[in-house]
């Protein structure tokens, strides 16, 4: 699929703003009293952050074509 510029552009600002709430998020669940029982969120939460990692890292190397 072919998508313009400014597609791959506002795509990698939606995930930058994923990324930086889903990073307040693990600090969140770390910071509680019992983070041990917020560790099914933790994981996913990190998951996510990864996937959307990856996405940014392809989304520059298009935009650099």
């Amino acid at each position: 699929m072919e998508y313009s510029k400014e597609d791959l552009t506002e795509a990698k600002r939606q995930i930058d703003s994923t990324l930086h709430k889903l990073r307040e998020v693990v600090k969140t669940f770390e910071a509680k009293e019992t983070p041990a029982r917020y560790k099914s969120q933790i994981t996913l939460a990190q998951r996510r952050i990864k996937a959307f990692e990856l996405a940014n890292v392809l989304i520059e190397a298009e935009l650099k074509k």
